[in-house]
């Protein structure tokens, strides 16, 4: 994703003026020169961002591996934050290219600022994640965002040093999309239907009876219903192909049936667990045995 862009033409004096400038990201930990603390608030999900932005959390999580001292992470070559183990930031940046960087105790040499620069094409209205590397590369660890929030749990903000990147923007968040709410609803297989069977005219009287129940429930406790996924389970007897069909028109029956009791064709899926999450475990013996065993 970082291309590396190695930067031949500093001389002397841009070694002097980098570490001119840069002195202020090891006064960073200096009495006089921090806000009090080093850490804020703990990490929370953080929200979208329009088009017109690109919003990058950089993080550096804790670990056997961490280095002792600071990374200094870099914007465009110029001083963000020195990130300690177990804090992050995030920031904004206009889209289009932009060079990143994060390197552990990198004084006097300024990497970030000098010699190494790696540089990528960030897209507007997309959320980086980036971690720290640990091994002295500069480069910036692209991460997944589901992995990345694990190990963000527990980091919290960095806050003890000020921003010298002047590509950096305050990001103009949007509203956070409403999580979808989902409850699992269960019908007992030895209700529904008998051993191996999976037809409309295999389901018991009781079976017809608490699929009844259901489709009110579902009707009463959801005004707007997006979606229903009926799962079909069978017991672990027979093989794991067999098992996935009978699973799918037991499902599929459900389906159904819910559908002839009004709720929209559209919204009930159906699909097949196979014997992958049994409600009994353990069972063995003769086959009745272990009929007798898996019957909830």
């Amino acid at each position: 994703m970082f291309k590396r862009m190695t930067i031949l033409n500093v001389a002397l004096l841009s070694a002097a003026l980098a570490s001119a400038q840069f002195a202020s990201a090891d006064e960073a930990f200096k009495p006089g020169s921090v806000s009090g603390k080093i850490f804020g608030a703990a990490y929370s999900q953080v929200a979208p961002v329009a088009e017109r932005q690109t919003q990058v959390v950089y993080y550096r999580p804790t670990g056997m591996d961490s280095r002792q001292g600071a990374a200094n992470v870099y914007i465009d070559r110029e001083f963000h934050t020195a990130l300690m183990p177990g804090g992050y930031t995030t920031f904004c940046v206009a889209p289009g290219q932009h060079s990143l960087g994060a390197y552990v105790n990198d004084a006097p040499q300024y990497k970030g600022k000098s010699t190494d620069v790696f540089s990528a094409d960030l897209d507007g209205g997309k959320t980086y994640f980036l971690r720290v590397r640990e091994d002295g590369y500069g480069a910036p660890q692209a991460v997944t965002r589901a992995d990345a929030e694990r190990e963000l749990m527990g980091t919290r903000q960095q806050v003890q040093a000020l921003s010298r990147a002047s590509t950096v923007q305050a990001c103009d968040n949007l509203p956070m999309a409403p999580q979808a709410q989902f409850k699992e609803y269960a019908l007992s297989g030895d209700v529904l239907f008998a051993f191996s069977k999976s037809g409309t005219r295999d389901i018991t009287s009781m079976g017809r009876d608490a699929i009844g129940d259901l489709i009110a429930q579902l009707k009463r406790e959801n005004t707007n219903l997006n979606g229903i996924e009926v799962i079909g389970h069978t017991d672990a007897i027979g093989s794991a192909s067999a098992n996935y069909a009978l699973g799918m028109q037991r499902a599929q029956t459900v389906r159904r049936l819910l559908v002839d009791g009004g709720l929209s064709s559209s919204a009930v899926t159906a699909s097949s667990a196979g014997a992958d999450q049994p409600i009994s475990q353990g069972c063995y013996g003769s086959r009745s045995a272990q009929i007798a065993c898996y019957a909830p």
